[in-house]
C-alpha cells in the first residue's frame, strides 16, 4: 500500500509540476517559487496532504538532486572559463561572503543583538541556494558573461561560506568558553569533500564516455551521482562540494568528452521537482509570524549585503558596478545550507539556538519565495554579452 501511495503521489506531483511550469512561463514567475509554494500548501503548515511515506523519500531525493546540480555547477568551471572569468568569480564570491558576515553581524549588533548571535547569523547569511539559482538560469535561457560569472560564483561561494562559518563558530565557542574544534571539523568536511570529489572525478574522467563515444551513458551518469552522494553521506561530507569537484575534474580532464553532463541534465528535473516541493513542505509558514524585528533586520541586511558585496567585488575585478549590483540580486536565494548551519549552532549553543534557528527558517521562506524572482529579474536586465 505504501508503495502505491508513493507512486500515485509522485505521478500527481510530476503532472502538477508540469502545469506550474506552464503557468510560470505565462506569468513570468520562476517555477522554483511556484513549486516551493505548492509544497508549503500541501505540507503540514496548510493542508497536510503529503503522506509521511512520501516526505520520507526526501532523505534520498535531496542529496541526489543536489549532487546532480553540483556536477553541472562543476562543469561550468572549465579551464577556459576560469582563465577568462576566474578573477571575477573569485573576487565577487569572496567579497559577498565577507561583506555578508560583517554587514549583517554589525547591523544586527547596532539594533541590540548580542555579538555571538549577530555574527553567527552573519556567517549563516553567506549561504546561498545553488539549486534554485541554477534552475532559474536554465529556465531563463540566458547566456553570456553574466551567466558565466553567476554559475561560477554559486559553484564556490558555499565552500567559502562553510569555511567562514566554521571560523566564526570556533571564535564564538572560544569567547563563550565552550569546547573548540569547529574549525577543524569545518576544514575536515571541506578537505574531505574535495578529496572525495577527486577520487570520483579522476577515474570518472578517463573511464566514462567510452561505451557511447563523446558522452557518458545514462548508467554511467547515475552511477557517478549516486556514488558521490552516498559516499558523502556515509563519511558526513558535503555532497555539494564533492559533486562540484568531481564535475570540475571530469570536464577539464575528459578530453574525449563532447557533452560530459548531457545525461545528468536530461534526468535532473524530476529529482529537483520533488526536492523543491519537499523543501516547501518543510517550511512552517507560521514561523513568519514569530520572526520579530531581529528577523526583519536580518532579511533586510542580508539583501543589502549581497548587493553591496557583489558590487565591491565587481569593481575590484574591473567590471561595471551595475553588473555587480545585479549579481548580488541574482544571489538572493537561501536554502538548506543555511538551515544546516543553524542546526549546528542549535546543537552547540542551545541557549541561542532557538532564536537563530527560528530566524533562519523564517528568512529561508522569504528568500526561497522571492529570491528566485530576483534572480530572474537580474538575468532579464543584464545583456547577453559574449566574451
Amino acid at each position: 500500500m505504501e508503495n502505491a501511495i508513493i507512486l500515485i503521489a509522485f505521478g500527481i506531483l510530476f503532472l502538477a509540476g508540469l502545469a506550474l511550469e506552464t503557468v510560470g512561463r505565462n506569468i513570468h514567475v520562476p517555477r522554483v517559487t511556484l513549486l516551493i509554494l505548492l509544497g508549503a500548501v500541501l505540507g503540514p503548515a496548510v493542508l497536510d496532504l503529503l503522506p509521511n511515506v512520501v516526505t520520507d523519500t526526501d532523505e534520498i531525493v535531496a542529496p541526489t538532486a543536489l549532487t546532480m546540480v553540483a556536477f553541472i555547477l562543476g562543469s561550468s568551471l572549465l579551464g577556459s572559463t576560469l582563465r577568462a572569468h576566474g578573477r571575477a568569480i573569485l573576487t565577487i564570491s569572496i567579497s559577498v561572503v565577507i561583506v555578508s558576515v560583517f554587514f549583517v553581524g554589525g547591523g544586527l549588533m547596532l539594533i541590540g543583538v548580542s555579538a555571538p548571535v549577530a555574527f553567527l547569523l552573519g556567517a549563516i547569511s553567506a549561504a546561498t541556494d545553488p539549486a534554485a539559482t541554477m534552475d532559474v538560469i536554465g529556465q531563463s535561457g540566458k547566456t553570456g558573461r553574466f551567466v558565466n560569472h553567476l554559475r561560477g560564483i554559486v559553484a564556490i561561494d558555499d565552500a567559502w561560506g562553510l569555511i567562514v562559518f566554521s571560523i566564526v563558530l570556533t571564535l564564538v565557542g572560544t569567547l563563550l568558553g565552550h569546547e573548540t574544534g569547529a574549525l577543524w571539523r569545518g576544514l575536515r568536511e571541506a578537505g574531505g569533500s574535495v578529496l572525495l570529489g577527486l577520487a570520483i572525478g579522476l577515474p570518472g574522467a578517463y573511464l566514462t564516455g567510452r561505451i557511447k563515444t563523446g558522452e557518458p551513458t545514462l548508467m554511467e551518469a547515475l552511477g557517478l551521482v549516486f556514488l558521490c552522494a552516498g559516499l558523502a553521506l556515509y563519511f558526513e561530507l558535503s555532497y555539494l562540494l564533492a559533486g562540484m569537484v568531481a564535475g570540475t575534474t571530469i570536464v577539464n580532464l575528459a578530453k574525449h568528452h563532447d557533452r560530459p553532463f548531457h545525461e545528468i541534465e536530461r534526468i535532473e528535473w524530476p529529482f529537483l521537482l520533488i526536492f523543491f516541493v519537499m523543501a516547501g513542505a518543510t517550511l512552517d509558514l507560521r514561523g513568519l509570524v514569530s520572526i520579530g524585528a531581529v528577523g526583519v533586520g536580518y532579511v533586510l541586511l542580508r539583501a543589502i549585503a549581497r548587493i553591496i558585496g557583489a558590487w565591491i567585488g565587481a569593481r575590484v575585478a574591473g567590471l561595471p558596478g551595475r553588473e555587480g549590483g545585479m549579481m548580488g540580486m541574482a544571489l538572493m536565494p537561501q536554502a538548506g545550507v543555511a538551515i544546516g548551519m543553524a542546526l549546528v549552532v542549535a546543537e552547540r549553543f542551545p541557549d541561542m539556538g532557538e532564536t537563530i534557528l527560528t530566524i533562519t527558517i523564517a528568512s529561508t521562506i522569504i528568500f526561497e519565495i522571492f529570491g528566485p524572482m530576483m534572480t530572474l529579474y537580474a538575468l532579464n536586465h543584464t545583456s547577453d554579452e559574449r566574451d
